[in-house]
């Protein structure tokens, strides 16, 4: 593992963590010690119901919203984009400091001095895709389901303040954690198959429309059940995590759309409209 440089810099470190495809009710089952050191962890929505509109949104410093009552969105925005006052350690971004461009990293990296990096999952984030835009290093790791090698490849520059996007593919269907072998993942047809040929950002669908009867009740515990756990070991993940970085470094850590486990008929995301497909976590906070 690389040694890990405590940065010089006036600014904090940013880490801004998806566990993709995380429902915020199957985190809170998992009862995460380590994710709630970060503080409390809180139920919020997703712009979208994939991987990639979702991460763009992220990256335009849109976070997961709350859904607050009598408030017109152009103020929820700018109250939003002040939280990064906080998350950045600094006290004049407004939400028109990411104009013209509208976007995270290229903000970070022109304007505030960062250097910039991703590394993903999930191959619909490929770095042939726009998403791609504005970060210095940017890299899809060789699984798709390895968090723990995110966590020591991270490097972090004494001469500048470092952002980092992790995507992680642990809570995406199969729910599989690195230790386990592919010939014991569980295998949905059609759904499976997407996910082998790398083009899986449409997973969802209307269970009642398969023709086959894979989609029995006891299964879908089963495969949520899985992403619980998947849930469980990323939280040990999430321990290495805060021992490794730096003392000034903001961490988020949220989730880029929900899932579906047989509710109204439904599995997955994607071309889903459902409340749980909307439902993130999300939780914050600072390492001192």
């Amino acid at each position: 593992m690389p040694a890990i440089k405590k940065s010089k810099t006036p600014f904090n470190n940013f880490v801004l963590i998806t566990f993709d495809s995380c429902r915020y009710d199957a985190l809170i089952k998992a009862r995460p010690k380590n994710i709630q050191r970060l503080g409390k962890v809180e139920k919020r929505w997703s712009y979208a119901t994939w991987t990639a509109p979702s991460h763009y949104n992220l990256l335009t410093g849109l976070m997961p919203h709350t859904s607050p009552s009598n408030v017109y969105a152009s103020e929820y925005y700018k109250k939003d984009f002040v939280r990064f006052n906080e998350r950045l350690g600094t006290d004049n971004i407004e939400f028109k400091s990411l104009v013209p461009k509208m976007y995270l990293p290229c903000f970070l990296k022109d304007t505030m001095g960062y250097k910039t990096n991703a590394m993903v999952s999930l191959p619909v984030l490929n770095p042939k895709t726009l998403i791609n835009t504005g970060f210095d290093t940017y890299r899809l790791m060789d699984s798709h389901n390895d968090m723990r090698a995110m966590v020591r490849a991270l490097t972090f520059s004494e001469e500048q303040p470092n952002f980092y996007l992790l995507n992680v593919g642990e809570t995406h269907y199969p729910y599989a954690l690195p230790s386990e072998p592919p010939n014991e993942w569980p295998k949905i047809s059609g759904v499976h198959g997407i996910f082998k040929h790398l083009d899986d950002h449409i997973v969802g669908g209307k269970l009642l429309e398969q023709k086959e009867k894979h989609f029995d009740q006891a299964k879908l515990r089963t495969l949520r059940q899985r992403q619980i756990d998947a849930v469980r070991y990323l939280d040990t993940v999430v321990e290495e995590l805060l021992d490794t970085v730096p003392k000034n470094t903001y961490i988020t850590i949220t989730a880029d759309h929900g899932e579906l486990f047989g509710e109204e008929g439904y599995f997955g995301h994607g071309p889903v409209q459902h409340d749980k497909v909307f439902e993130v976590p999300f939780v914050e906070g600072k390492i001192r």
